[in-house]
């Protein structure tokens, strides 16, 4: 069973529930499902300010999809998310990503 099956329940039982949305969004992102994964990790971004993970994997997704203008300012605000709250290899990934861009 895909991960991402056991979390599409949970989701749908408690769509407000950010911590089951963001798991989906995770698994979705792990199986290669990146388009599915973007409104789930968008909403989970959009939630809290400080929340860091589903920047990086939303900006990811953004990337896998050719989506590059998009993902820009959310990997630069989860790279400042990173250095503030001292996640050095986030922010070294971040960095290299930005790079390239």
């Amino acid at each position: 069973m895909k991960k991402s099956e056991i979390f599409h329940p949970k989701v749908e039982a408690k769509p407000d529930n950010l911590l089951f949305r963001f798991s989906l969004g995770q698994a979705l992102y792990e199986e290669g499902a990146t388009a599915a994964a973007i409104p789930h990790l968008q909403r989970c971004a959009d939630s809290r300010d400080d929340w860091m993970l589903p920047r990086i994997l939303l900006g990811k997704s953004l990337l896998q999809i050719g989506r590059d203008a998009e993902a820009k300012p959310i990997l630069k605000t989860a790279l400042e998310l990173a250095v503030a709250q001292h996640h050095d290899d986030p922010a070294a990934e971040l960095r290299t990503m930005l790079a390239d861009l």
